[in-house]
């Protein structure tokens, strides 16, 4: 793997670590601020959206710059977000900062897939796509963690700022690291948008809102889960979360690994396995040592289907690749948050809980039929190779476009 995966990764470990660190520090925000912890939750809603509307935004507005380029601007702007939260007088200035350092998040994210599957070979293109997600991953399990204990010991202000030297190291490296790779001649905003006319890459982006939510609905509510459920002691629920970022870690490497020799069926395998681990989760909830391990599964499970389902998209969208791999980084953003929307409303229903897990087996459920109603669809939509090979060259031209 080239030392350009590194730079990308260390962008997204920056990445990873502002978007997540946030929940561990509300209570120190709203305090400093003087608003309440629901206000407060406003700086990871407005995350969230920032990341869902920024991810097609930020990468339209890059089409004519190229993606070494873009990525560099697009470091720099997270640096400037999370200045701006860092030194804000008030909570609205760290708002926007939130807000400002979101725009990069979808964009980077995106087009980093597509400059990383560039990088390999062929056949390697799942596995790159995954080693820069590890610095995402491997925020989970060090980033998110440190970031909570120095801002709760030092201030939330120190988290921030070096989270933004994060993002000059990481912007240091794509300068020095990442190849200036030529784009695709003739490709322009319409050709980026065209790729929405595919129904494979509507289904796979799809696919990632239920998937991920499916994810995202359990481990919204770990925190009342495990305290009143399983009856750890608040101070054990960062650990756990360490635990999931482990198994983020794993999941997304095997993912990665096996996306490339058989794409589809680890698809298959991991929201099939994802579905049932979230429905037992509503009964190893019950128990501390089985609540642990099953966090972890659901992990790596999850983050199992992240390179697949980026690489899927890739695939799919492979003329103009870059607006599709970006909106579908917004994808995972808007399963985030309907997951935690539904997950909230069952509780609120009075059903306990444990009962958001249902509700992530339902999404994951979802997901893994999405993706055999895909697959059934390219399977009814080829066009058999013996077929092409006694064509002419004008038909076997016409057979591949179709």
């Amino acid at each position: 793997m080239p030392l350009a995966l590194l730079a990308l990764a260390i962008g997204a470990f920056g990445i990873g670590t502002t978007e997540f660190v946030i929940m561990g520090l509300l209570p120190e925000v709203a305090d400093d601020f003087g608003v309440s912890i629901p206000t407060a939750g406003f700086l990871v809603t407005g995350y969230a959206l920032g990341v869902m509307f920024g991810a097609p935004l930020m990468t339209a507005l890059g089409t004519k710059v190229s993606r070494k380029r873009m990525l560099m601007l697009l470091m720099g702007l997270f640096v400037v977000g999370n200045l701006l939260s860092a030194l804000a007088p008030a909570f609205t200035v760290m708002l926007i900062g939130r807000v400002v350092a979101s725009l990069a998040h979808g964009a980077f994210f995106g087009i980093g897939s597509v400059v990383a599957a560039d990088l390999v070979a062929p056949d390697k293109k799942a596995g790159a796509i995954a080693m820069m997600f590890t610095g995402l991953t491997v925020a989970n399990v060090v980033g998110v963690p440190l970031g909570t204990l120095i801002g709760q010991a030092a201030g939330w202000r120190l988290t921030f700022t070096i989270v933004a030297a994060l993002g000059v190291i990481g912007l240091i490296g794509v300068a020095r690291l990442v190849p200036e790779i030529p784009r695709p001649e003739g490709v322009r905003l319409r050709h980026e948008l065209a790729a929405f006319k595919n129904a494979q890459v509507l289904l796979a982006m799809a696919m990632t809102v239920l998937g991920f939510g499916g994810v995202f609905a359990a481990i919204t509510y770990i925190a009342p889960m495990m305290t009143h459920v399983a009856g750890f002691a608040d101070s054990s629920v960062t650990w756990l979360l360490v635990l999931f970022g482990l198994g983020m870690v794993g999941g997304n490497l095997v993912g990665g690994k096996y996306a490339d020799r058989a794409l589809m069926p680890m698809l298959y395998v991991s929201l099939g396995a994802l579905a049932v681990v979230l429905a037992l989760f509503t009964l190893t909830a019950h128990n501390k040592v089985l609540a642990g391990v099953t966090i972890a599964l659901i992990g790596a499970l999850g983050f199992a289907a992240v390179p697949p389902l980026q690489k899927r998209v890739l695939d799919q969208a492979h003329d103009a690749p870059t607006l599709a791999s970006a909106v579908n980084i917004g994808a995972f953003n808007l399963g985030n948050a309907l997951s935690a929307w539904l997950g909230g409303l069952v509780i609120s229903a009075g059903f306990g809980y444990t009962a958001p897990n249902w509700v992530g087996a339902a999404l994951a459920t979802g997901a893994l039929l999405l993706a055999f109603l895909s697959a059934g669809l390219e399977r009814r939509g080829s066009v058999p190779s013996a077929v092409v090979a006694e064509a002419t060259p004008a038909d076997k031209r016409a057979a591949v476009h179709h």
